[in-house]
């Protein structure tokens, strides 16, 4: 044939063509060749002057028949002479065999499914501001840290605080203040310190942001850091980290700035700080109770029932009926004449469906609780109480479970009312007295005189439940007072047990003192740091209570505040020294004093200045510091002045021996600034223990160097 002739191939075009199909014969001897080889080497054959409508197909448009010739298929692999036909080819069944040795799963027919890809972020921060959004309603923390933990994800707890702190600051200041409460909650127990920190450092980021919707966005941020530094739950050494990572010009920057010049370095700042938002959580509970106590007195006067449930329906706080039988109960027993309209009340109240059963229940039983503070202005108010009880179930609005919950069902022995009832008056007088003079010596003389030891634990409930209900200044005496009584004359089991009755009626304690539940996990963890609890008392309070209760939760909000990290020097300082000062100001004053008294004061100056500081639970400072002024300056003078304050009983034998003792345990630090540091102190215990100014227990635990 001519080589001219279109549509045929020359002969040096014929033998590129033979060298290509030797070519795929190497590569593919088999239909099951691999594509990916044959697809990568496309030839393309020259057709020198002319185009011939045959030319310009690549290898991977021809099959090898079995005869062994080759020929040109479709593109999408269907028909043609001595092929295979499409993969998909419904004509027959499908030649697919799993169990073939060549068989290829890549050959199977799919179906490509279209679903939406789910970022777990986007699923978080969804389930964050529900979580967030039924605390700001119901103000309940224990639920929203047991919400939080159910969500696992811890890595993604900043973006909680974020969320919570930026939901906060477009709200009235009773969430900004509750918000507050929730991350000291959960700080430590569900939130690590490092994650607080990361989020706070999210929200100085995006506080340009934040500044577009809210107006005074830089200030109230900046109180939230101030809050959260003055709470203990983030380091002050944050403000100056952040400060180097954050743009000049960004308002993040104006935020540390303000938090750190217009609060942190104010006088008294943290009690500034603390009552910034006015205590909104705690102004609102007192709000409902007044408004509860007005509406009852205004239907005592009126009798109208039916107004009277309309109001409590308004007040909008069914989690919080009890209040409305407890205080409809008082006002029964103060105003007799109002008895039967009170009882009417309170049937219709529960007919209507208003107020449920278990509220009632509730309020009765908090009712019973009380009754012997309660008789103390009542005396009549026990047999007035028992005479209502039957009445109330008689008539089916007060379930009987109530007389099995209470133990209403057996009638008190009177001479034990008597008992409990005088003691615990004497117990709330020589109480008093204490946080108004700190003479811990005369406190332990008074409980003595009592006679009574196996009410201890008593005690200590009332101790701790009025400390809760005051200033930190009281908090801080009052774990200072339960350490010299178990030096004393209380055992661990008194102190134990006195916990137990604690958190038993930690929810009804939680309904008069906000934060009840976080202010009792802080005295139970003091009282580990302290060594009047051991670790394992923790767990035997535990055991005493019913799963899952408030209380429950207390003891393990405890045990997470006693393990985490640096706890001993956190839950030291929890209460600031208890007098709203930062404790750093009040070292600073105690050295100053020391430093001039060691430059040529006079004793009884010194003495007025250390009476003047109004802090006599945080005098084992003076001691420690005084003891390590004397060391560094070799100035023995300082014990000089330690002998007229215990002289004078300004410092007394338990800060004393608190002061010793620090010393003692911080002894191989201090030793490194000072090598003659042991000898020393070695030399300062025989004074001590000469001059009786220290206990004996100091001297058991293996203290005396």
């Amino acid at each position: 044939m001519s080589s001219s002739n279109d549509g045929f191939l020359t002969e040096e075009q014929r033998e590129l063509l033979k060298k290509a199909s030797e070519s795929s014969d190497m590569l593919s001897s088999s239909p099951k060749s691999p594509k990916s080889l044959v697809s990568d080497h496309h030839i393309k054959v020259a057709t020198g002057g002319n185009k011939a409508p045959n030319v310009g197909f690549a290898v991977r448009h021809v099959r090898r028949s079995h005869s062994g010739k080759l020929v040109r298929v479709k593109k999408d692999g269907a028909g043609g002479k001595g092929t295979w036909g499409k993969l998909l080819d419904t004509d027959g069944d499908p030649h697919l065999d799993r169990n073939d040795p060549n068989y290829d799963s890549g050959e199977e027919p799919y179906q490509l499914v279209g679903c939406t890809i789910s970022d777990p972020l986007d699923e978080y921060k969804k389930a964050v501001v529900s979580l967030i959004e039924e605390y700001f309603s119901t103000g309940d923390v224990d639920v929203a840290a047991s919400d939080l933990r159910e969500l696992g994800s811890n890595e993604y707890h900043p973006y909680f605080v974020k969320r919570l702190v930026s939901m906060a600051m477009d709200r009235h200041d009773k969430e900004k203040e509750m918000a507050s409460v929730l991350l000291s909650a959960l700080y430590a127990d569900v939130v690590t310190s490092a994650e607080i920190s990361q989020g706070f450092f999210m929200l100085l980021e995006a506080a340009d942001d934040l500044a577009v919707d809210i107006l005074d966005a830089v200030d109230i941020l900046a109180l939230f850091i101030a809050r959260a530094v003055v709470d203990d739950i983030l380091p002050p050494a944050f403000l100056n980290r952040a400060a180097k990572i954050l743009p000049e010009s960004s308002k993040g920057l104006q935020v540390l700035h303000t938090a750190e010049k217009s609060y942190l370095s104010a006088p008294h700042h943290a009690e500034l700080v603390e009552k910034k938002w006015g205590g909104s959580t705690h102004i609102t509970v007192e709000e409902v109770k007044k408004k509860i106590t007005d509406l009852l007195r205004e239907y005592v006067e009126s009798g109208d029932t039916a107004e009277a449930c309309r109001c409590i329906r308004e007040l909008g706080v069914s989690f919080f009926h009890h209040e409305v039988v407890k205080r409809a109960l008082v006002l029964a027993m103060e105003i007799q004449s109002g008895e039967p309209l009170v009882l009417k009340l309170l049937k219709e109240a529960a007919e209507e469906g208003l107020i449920s059963s278990s509220q009632m229940v509730k309020g009765f039983g908090r009712m019973a609780e009380s009754l012997d503070d309660l008789s103390l202005d009542i005396p009549s108010a026990k047999a007035l109480f028992h005479s209502l009880v039957p009445k109330a179930i008689s008539e089916g609005w007060l379930d009987s479970s109530f007389l099995k919950s209470s133990g209403e069902a057996g009638e008190p022995s009177d001479e034990d009312d008597e008992k409990v009832k005088h003691f615990k008056e004497e117990a709330v007088t020589i109480i008093h007295e204490y946080f108004l003079s700190d003479d811990i010596p005369e406190l332990i003389r008074s409980l003595e005189d009592l006679a009574a030891p196996q009410f201890n634990p008593v005690f200590l409930k009332k101790l701790i439940t009025l400390a809760m209900d005051r200033k930190n200044r009281e908090k801080e005496m009052a774990s200072v007072l339960l350490s010299a009584l178990h030096t004393e004359i209380f055992s661990t089991d008194d102190i134990v047990n006195g916990f137990v009755m604690l958190l038993e009626s930690a929810e009804d304690t939680a309904l008069d003192i906000l934060d009840a539940s976080n202010e009792l996990a802080l005295f139970l963890a003091r009282a580990v740091i302290d060594d009047v609890l051991a670790p394992l008392n923790l767990e035997e309070i535990g055991s005493r209570l019913v799963p899952n209760c408030t209380g429950a939760e207390t003891v393990h909000m405890a045990r997470s505040l006693v393990a985490a990290r640096h706890a001993g020097e956190r839950i030291l300082r929890c209460w600031g020294g208890g007098t709203g000062w930062a404790v750093e100001d009040a070292k600073d004053k105690i050295s100053k004093l020391l430093e001039e008294y060691e430059s040529g004061g006079v004793v009884g100056e010194a003495c007025q200045c250390i009476r003047d500081l109004g802090m006599p639970f945080f005098n084992h400072e003076v001691v420690k510091k005084a003891l390590v002024m004397a060391m560094e300056k070799k100035n023995d003078n300082m014990l000089d002045l330690l002998q007229e304050c215990f002289g004078e009983g300004l410092i007394t034998i338990n800060q004393m021996t608190k002061g010793f003792t620090r010393i003692r345990d911080g002894m191989e630090d201090l030793a490194l600034d000072i090598p003659n540091a042991e000898e020393k102190f070695g030399y300062y215990v025989e004074q001590g223990k000469k001059n009786g100014w220290l206990l004996p227990a100091f001297f058991t635990t293996g203290a005396e160097v």
